[in-house]
């Protein structure tokens, strides 16, 4: 039976190990070595580098979280668009990753694209562009 609503909801797997490293404000360099392909470690990265006004560099680090994200998405069953919610943990990371992307964009000048990425992130959960700052 097709669901006619569109697409169910995309959950990521939880990370207990990696996400109990970050929630313990463990150093996301050190996270990032440790799993490679969590994208929380490298939104959180993106976040220092564009609080300590490094816009280039939050911008290589959250376009590789992003991807990350995406491919973890797309491992999970997700098809280019659906639901990505935010009140789930596991898809966190990557909706992280994806704001700091949108913010690095606007910073350097991407218009275009931080105008996709906020797009994307609404599309994703509404609830998510208010919850990390980009309402």
């Amino acid at each position: 039976m097709e669901n006619l609503l569109g697409p169910e909801p995309t959950l990521l797997p939880d990370r207990p190990e990696a996400q109990a490293a970050a929630e313990a404000g463990t150093d996301p360099a050190k996270i990032v070595r440790a799993y490679p392909d969590f994208s929380e470690a490298w939104a959180l990265l993106a976040e220092r580098a564009l609080q300590t006004g490094d816009p280039v560099a939050g911008y290589a680090y959250a376009r590789t979280g992003y991807h990350r994200g995406l491919d973890q998405l797309r491992r999970s069953g997700w098809k280019g668009h659906g639901p990505v919610p935010w009140s789930h943990r596991g898809n966190q990371g990557f909706l992280r990753a994806l704001a700091a992307l949108a913010r690095a964009a606007d910073e350097i000048g991407e218009t275009e694209e931080y105008e996709r990425c906020k797009k994307f992130l609404a599309d994703s959960d509404p609830a998510a562009p208010a919850a990390l700052g980009l309402s």
